[in-house]
């Protein structure tokens, strides 16, 4: 059996995000006092007695909501009532039934699919009297709880465990490519990730700072899966605002740190900036491997000495991302942006990929023999035979280099070397690193 979907679904800041890192044990969605806090449809896997489920936290549903942000998030919380399997209705019991929550409750009856109400902010004995009003809605079991404190949740766990399939834990999406899109703000992630899986998955605004969460998408292209994850935009650091905001990078930043690849999107338009050129420091920094997205390259198709301008530009800002292939498309046109996904095989390939101890040595000797190890501070360069090198990590790369002496091989060394092995071998969008050591 396929592990269900529950959706958290509720009128805005009723504790439906709380709720969601309870369940999880811990903070994955960001939790506010402001109302409309959680904009897109954040997903998570999590378990209870050994069943898995999937879990999705949704904006707050406003049913009278016709334009603007609150239309948006109505659309995507109308979405995963559609695709949820079980649906989780919070409200909030010092709040009392409200005329939006029965309006919600009227649009579930609908959905012909399980539905617990949970009655939040019960948190003592006397709150308990709070649950009358809300029995009016007709559901014969209701679950007062606090998300708050954790009273009450695995009451409400107890009650869908049936409805949970006794399945193995393992999930194969721990072998799948993890693929951060990441960028400055406005510069097209959402978009990208919403042409790539075809429908609206996220939130897509012009407004600057739309996805405040990172959001994790499946999406399957010609029998293969990939875990697409957008991000937050990432602004200067003096103009990042204190609260909601600050987590959102910070959000932003550990999203990338848990992925195999960085997509950076970079503007045709407006250029490489200086906070382009500090994230690519980034992804750099957490040894992730990268795929450079130049995004509305249809705006420039016109200029025909446009690519080769722009790809001076990029070497020039980003002289520490060499390996890093660019691609140059339109997040708008699904037929752009799919040579994303040959270029994503290649990169995840040399990634994970490991080099056989023997060939490696093998040609770690010519290579040394052709340019030996300089001599420092008196000391005359070994022969090659007094060096053993081996891959002893993946993701990224990481040899061994096993010498006399390590503190003869300098930076400008370690330079050769890696330039080397990236001529003999396809370590293409993948940083590789090098450590000398004692023999």
């Amino acid at each position: 059996m396929s592990i269900p979907l529950i959706a958290i679904i509720g009128r805005p800041n009723v504790g439906k995000s709380t709720l969601f890192n309870r369940i999880l044990g811990g903070k994955p969605a960001i939790v506010d006092d402001v109302p409309g806090v959680t904009r897109d449809r954040n997903y998570a896997d999590g378990s209870y007695r050994g069943r898995p489920f999937r879990l999705v936290d949704t904006g707050g549903l406003d049913p009278a909501a016709s334009e603007g942000m609150l239309a948006l998030i109505k659309r995507q919380s109308q979405i995963a009532i559609a695709e949820a399997d079980i649906l989780v209705l919070v409200m909030d019991g010092r709040a009392g039934l409200t005329p939006a929550d029965q309006e919600i409750n009227s649009l579930l009856r609908g959905a012909q699919k399980p539905v617990f109400v949970a009655i939040n902010k019960i948190d003592t004995a006397k709150a308990e009297a709070l649950l009358a009003d809300f029995y009016r809605m007709g559901h014969k079991q209701l679950y007062p709880m606090s998300a708050e404190h954790g009273i009450g949740v695995d009451d409400l766990l107890e009650g869908m465990v049936s409805l949970l399939p006794e399945v193995s834990e393992a999930s194969a999406l721990a072998d799948l490519p993890k693929v951060a899109i990441i960028g400055r703000p406005n510069v097209g992630k959402s978009t990208l990730i919403n042409t790539l899986l075809g429908q609206e998955r996220v939130v897509v605004s012009d407004i600057p700072g739309t996805t405040r969460d990172a959001i994790d998408t499946l999406v399957t292209y010609r029998d293969r899966q990939y875990v697409f994850t957008d991000t937050a935009g990432i602004r200067r650091r003096g103009k990042v605002e204190r609260g909601i905001e600050g987590y959102s990078v910070a959000r932003s930043l550990k999203a990338m740190g848990r992925s195999d690849i960085a997509v950076l999107l970079l503007d045709a338009v407006e250029g490489i900036t200086e906070q382009d050129t500090k994230i690519a420091g980034l992804v750099l920094k957490q040894a992730r491997a990268c795929i450079l997205l130049v995004n509305k390259w249809d705006l420039k198709e016109d200029d025909a000495e446009a690519r080769d301008a722009y790809e001076r530009d990029l070497r020039r800002r980003f002289p520490f991302l060499p390996w890093a292939p660019v691609l140059f498309a339109s997040a708008l046109k699904p037929d752009s942006v799919s040579s994303l996904y040959p270029l994503i095989n290649r990169v995840m390939k040399a990634f994970t990929g490991r080099v056989p101890t023997g060939p490696l040595n093998k040609f770690i000797q010519e290579v040394i023999t052709a340019q030996p190890i300089p001599i420092r501070k008196g000391k005359p360069s070994k022969t090659t035979k007094s060096v053993f090198s081996t891959q002893v990590a993946i993701r990224p790369p990481v040899f061994a280099f096993f010498v006399g002496h390590p503190e003869d091989i300098g930076k400008t060394y370690l330079r050769y070397l890696e330039n080397r092995l990236r001529e003999h071998y396809d370590f293409l969008g993948t940083p590789i690193h090098i450590l000398p050591r004692r023999k």
